[in-house]
Formats: structure tokens, sequence, C-alpha cells
């Protein structure tokens, strides 16, 4: 099974957290309190983001993180890269070389890259904006005091207020 790793999946839903509030800079407390994901994986996840300019990191008494661009900039692409690299589903990726045993035997050689291109073009084509499209996602102090916290997103569930996950148009 193909599957983004649980840090990728965490910044998803820090960036789209962010995306609430474009422009507003937070800090990486504020982030893991608005979305149930602990302050240290927080802190990793805006460390990679940063280091890849989809963040913004300010420094001083009011310094936090911001977007690095508008979330109708930002693909779900770059986000992925940002965590884990070049996106592949094999090691045959883009024509490189010496990274399988079977390679000069291969008859897929060079075959993947088409389909390493399909699903690199796919994961350009969705943007933060459309991952965030019709979802509420709260901020610090819109909760009322000792109500539940089954309004924050977790772990790969940007989900609307029926449950479903929204639709994305291609």
């Amino acid at each position: 099974m193909f599957r983004l790793n649980r840090l990728t999946d965490y910044a998803v839903v820090v960036m789209a957290q962010m995306a609430n509030g474009e422009g507003q800079v937070r800090t990486a407390p504020q982030i893991a309190e608005e979305t149930g994901v602990p302050s240290p994986t927080v802190a990793k996840v805006l460390n990679a983001l940063a280091r890849d300019g989809l963040i913004v990191s300010q420094r001083g008494a009011s310094g936090g993180y911001r977007l690095g661009a508008p979330p109708e900039r930002i693909t779900v692409a770059a986000i992925i890269e940002a965590l884990e690299g070049p996106i592949a589903l094999t090691a045959c990726v883009d024509g490189q070389s010496g990274h399988c045993e079977s390679e000069a035997l291969c008859p897929m050689r060079g075959n993947w890259d088409r389909v390493n291109t399909a699903i690199r073009n796919a994961l350009e084509g969705v943007t933060l904006e459309d991952m965030t499209a019709g979802l509420f996602l709260p901020m610090i102090g819109e909760r009322p005091a000792g109500a539940a916290r089954a309004d924050r997103p977790k772990s790969g569930a940007l989900n609307g207020p029926d449950g479903a996950r929204p639709a994305l148009d291609p």
C-alpha cells in the first residue's frame, strides 16, 4: 500500500490550520493546541516546512510562524516533498541509476517514470486551499470552556462537519 508517513500527515494538518487565518503568526504551542498534534511533533514539522520555505518563521516577542505563500500556491506535492523528499513509488525515479540490484536486467526500467510523473502531477494539482475548502478549523478561544475536543482535526481527519472528507476538484 502506498502511504504517507505520519509526520507528513501531520504536516498537512498543521498547514491546513495555518491556512485558516492566513497571514496570522502563530507559535508552535498555539499550533499544537489548535491541531491536537503534540508540541514536539509540531516543532519537527515546522522545521521541515520552514527549511523548504513553505512557512516562514519570525523571531521576536511577537514571533512565530506563518505561511510562506498563499494557500492556493502551496501544493500537496510541495508539502510531501518537504517531509519525504522526491515523490516516487519506486527507486526507479527520474532515470536515476544505482538504486536497484536488478536495474540492468529489469524490463520495467524507465517505465516507472511515467507512473511517478503522473502521481507527482496529480499531487501538484491539489493545493492547500483545495484541502481546506469548506472546512472550519477552530482557532484558539473559539471552543467553549470545557467543550469536548472532538472538533479538533486528527491525523488524516481533515473532515467536514458531517464527518465526510471534502471532495477535491481535479
